[in-house]
């Protein structure tokens, strides 16, 4: 009994530390977006000045710099959510064996 409440309250900390990283990689997807979503307006702006006053070099090379940032973002974002998926699989993989300990 003594070894099944330790291996219980071992899968409990390691739950604990698992979601905490969820939580962690959840924070940092957040912070992507926002920083997406800054690039995002940059971009509205720089093709809005672009129709307003036409073309200029330092505008093309403003506007172009500012997609490749977006375009990283989003690359960020992706690879971010495959994480923040494992380490949801991973919790998922503790829960069930949390259960079994509760069935045993």
């Amino acid at each position: 009994m003594e070894d099944q409440t330790a291996a219980r309250e071992a899968l409990l900390i390691r739950r604990l530390a698992l979601v905490a990283n969820v939580s962690a990689l959840t924070a940092e997807a957040l912070r992507l977006n926002q920083k997406r979503a800054g690039i995002d307006m940059d971009v509205l702006r720089l093709k809005l000045e672009i129709g307003r006053n036409g073309t200029s070099e330092q505008l093309v090379r403003d506007l172009h710099e500012a997609q490749e940032s977006a375009e990283a973002i989003i690359h960020e974002c992706a690879a971010c959510e495959e994480r923040i998926v494992a380490a949801e699989s991973d919790v998922e993989d503790v829960d069930r064996r949390l259960a079994a300990t509760v069935t045993d």
